[in-house]
């Protein structure tokens, strides 16, 4: 009879035999389940109308150009794109992303860009390299979920900080660093995940300034930042920072593919170096197939007409759902308004609970994530964040009708006998 030790000792009967469960790392303790991916497994069905995932939409990616630049790549290239490479990355990928980067104001150099696996393999090398059990980590509240679980497996201790429609609240900041002496700042300053919201102009320079004045680096996710809608572009973190101590993440997932899983990371040279031997013990390297394309693509492709296409079409899906939403959202519930990215956050009456109704809203045939998983500490639970980018505007007015009309029915009647 097969047994496995468990740390906890209990036995499960599976497949006829009394396995015990492993015995893993106590990390693992700490690290939260990513509620979006659970849930995506319950909207894969097509019926539901789904504002759950941070999906790009499907039909806007470049397929044809993506074909052909793979087909040009085997064809003159194959035995390079198909071979181990350097672990930084291609370097004609590197010098293209280090001259876009440059065209936003920001010091950068191809010998000083990393090519991750998607930027999600940059906040966990980030982490990775800075992180020892118990140390700080300064983030915003709520916050992007995928980071707190990467910064949990280095069983950090996470600082959060109240955030508003301008963003992280900075004027918390100082008194936090002072008492906790954080390792690190983590934040998506353009169209956050969850809220949508931009760090203000204001803001942004006295986090940096901070940042300098107490030597505490600043991890900015950027995922979103060519998907502007509305308002004025902002300068980048990194582009105000002079003491190298900001991290710059970016990705080709919103605007190409993410399937591609291509990211990048720009950083000062000691802090680029260490990133680079850590990226060698995790997976040698990015796919090398996939940077050659997204170079070779790059070489002929109208890479901002893509970007243009993407923002007209993202902006008629949020303007469709800010209609649906006034329409037939109850009127004790806020939402932001972003100017960009892919996502909007919804303030519920306090009473009721977004998860419980995320259970009701499967069976209503519409999904959204319910709020809770985004806080580092002090669960709020009447926030749901809901996602624009995926689907149609006929669609979009038809599921918030149905998150609507289940929010109605709760006010009215309460969630539990709904469930």
């Amino acid at each position: 009879m097969t047994s496995i030790r468990s740390s906890g000792g209990e036995d499960n009967a599976a497949n006829g035999h009394a396995i015990r469960c492993c015995r893993f790392a106590t990390r693992m303790n700490q690290m939260p389940v990513s509620a979006i991916r659970e849930l995506l497994k319950a909207t894969e069905q097509p019926e539901i109308i789904s504002f759950a995932g941070g999906l790009p939409a499907p039909e806007l990616f470049p397929i044809a150009a993506i074909t052909q630049a793979h087909d040009d790549v085997f064809s003159k290239d194959g035995f390079a794109a198909l071979q181990y490479s350097s672990t930084e990355g291609h370097r004609p990928l590197r010098e293209w992303i280090a001259c876009r980067m440059r065209s936003r104001g920001i010091e950068a150099a191809a010998d000083r860009v990393l090519i991750t696996s998607g930027a999600q393999q940059g906040i966990d090398l980030v982490g990775k390299v800075f992180l020892d059990r118990g140390d700080a980590v300064v983030v915003e509240s709520p916050c992007y979920l995928a980071a707190l679980q990467a910064f949990s497996a280095y069983e950090a201790k996470f600082i959060a900080i109240d955030s508003d429609d301008d963003g992280l609240r900075v004027d918390q900041l100082e008194a936090a660093i002072s008492k906790h002496h954080p390792k690190l700042i983590y934040l998506v300053a353009d169209f956050s995940n969850p809220k949508g919201t931009t760090l203000s102009v204001k803001r942004r320079y006295k986090l940096v300034e901070l940042s300098a004045r107490y030597q505490v680096p600043i991890l900015e996710d950027n995922p979103y930042g060519d998907l502007r809608y509305g308002g004025q572009p902002v300068d980048p973190l990194a582009a105000l920072d002079e003491s190298g101590l900001v991290i710059h993440l970016g990705s080709f997932s919103k605007t190409l593919s993410p399937g591609m899983r291509v990211g990048w990371l720009l950083a000062s040279d000691p802090i680029f170096q260490t990133i680079v031997v850590a990226k060698q013990a995790a997976d040698l390297h990015t796919c090398t197939v996939e940077q050659f394309a997204i170079a070779r693509l790059l070489e002929t492709f109208d890479f901002d007409a893509q970007v243009r296409a993407l923002n007209v079409v993202y902006r008629e899906r949020r303007d469709a759902m800010y209609r649906a939403l006034e329409e037939y959202f109850p009127s004790n519930t806020r939402w932001t308004r972003p100017e960009g990215g892919l996502f909007l956050w919804v303030e519920l009456p306090e009473h009721l609970d977004a998860e419980d109704l995320s259970e009701v809203a499967i069976r209503d045939r519409v999904a959204f994530v319910p709020g809770t998983s985004f806080f580092a500490d002090r669960p709020k639970r009447n926030f749901m964040r809901l996602n624009f980018s995926n689907q149609k505007p006929a669609l979009i007015e038809e599921g918030i009708r149905r998150v609507g009309d289940l929010l109605n029915r709760s006010l009215a009647i309460p969630t539990s006998i709904l469930l």
